[in-house]
């Protein structure tokens, strides 16, 4: 896509699809998970509002960086190329912009809600700043992304009662693990050029099986996660239910890609992943509140 053809398009869509605004779906139910186990029942319309507010601005943070420091990267990857920045429909500048007036959003975020997430804001940020670069070095930046995204219940826990007891964490690990397990899968599709350009990733690293083996491996850490937190907390049949809902939605993942059959690659990893971030959240929420 060149700017040209981009002139007409409002920029505000511009930015939504810079920073793939939908994908916010993946972390935040997440953090209302979060933050309903820590209020332990409804945590209040202002809690929820700032709470998702941060969200917001810390993802769009995050993904602006990220579009920042690969703009060269993408434009050398046919699949990538017609991005904003490769392709001249944003410029550096507006970007910039745009992480600017985010980080200032997520901040004033950040100071409505409980005062130890004010000095602990820096952390996930210069997490976002380091993702793009771990591809240059190693395989393991997926599990870095896990951990950026893993942040979400932990942060809000926090942010609702200043503190994160260990089950907080078991479920910060159980969205690690269930993240980096789909990147691998998200990996497939620049293997190809990934070896040509020599950048690292578990698909580059292990190979189309050892995706497979690695997804699998992480998505049964994140079952095993959630139900240790869910033992640690004495929650009742709504929270389990909600991870029968997650084990029967990971399998049909795992169902739907084969290592020799790709084709419903897009669907195994943004509408199911999606599906399972709400649908547990549904469920803690029943639980919590009912």
């Amino acid at each position: 896509m060149s700017a040209t053809s981009t002139a007409t398009v409002p920029l505000p869509r511009r930015l939504a699809s810079l920073v793939r605004i939908e994908h916010t779906v993946f972390a935040l139910p997440f953090a209302y998970v979060g933050t309903f186990l820590a209020a332990g029942d409804w945590p209040g319309l202002a809690e929820i509002l700032w709470i998702t507010v941060a969200m917001i601005g810390a993802r769009t943070v995050a993904m602006a960086l990220n579009r920042l420091v690969d703009a060269e990267l993408d434009a050398k990857n046919p699949r990538t190329a017609s991005r904003e920045l490769p392709s001249g429909a944003l410029s550096r500048g507006q970007v910039l912009l745009l992480t600017a007036i985010a980080l200032l959003v997520f901040l004033v975020a950040v100071f409505q809600l409980d005062p130890i997430v004010r000095w602990l804001w820096p952390i996930p940020v210069t997490m976002f700043f380091v993702y793009p670069y771990l591809k240059r070095f190693t395989w393991l930046s997926h599990v870095w992304l896990g951990a950026c995204l893993g942040l979400a219940p932990v942060g809000a826990w926090l942010a609702v009662s200043g503190t994160a007891p260990w089950e907080a964490w078991a479920i910060g690990g159980a969205v690690l693990l269930w993240v980096a397990g789909f990147d691998f899968f998200y990996s497939l599709f620049d293997l190809e050029h990934d070896r040509a350009a020599g950048l690292h990733s578990w698909a580059v690293r292990f190979g189309v099986h050892g995706v497979f083996r690695g997804a699998r491996a992480f998505h049964v850490g994140t079952l095993v996660l959630l139900s240790v937190a869910g033992a640690g907390l004495g929650v009742g049949a709504w929270y389990w239910v909600g991870v029968l809902a997650v084990a029967v939605l990971l399998a049909y993942e795992h169902a739907i890609v084969r290592p020799d059959d790709l084709r419903r690659l897009d669907a195994a990893f943004f509408t199911v992943n999606g599906i399972i971030s709400v649908v547990f959240f549904v469920f803690v929420a029943l639980d919590v509140v009912a």
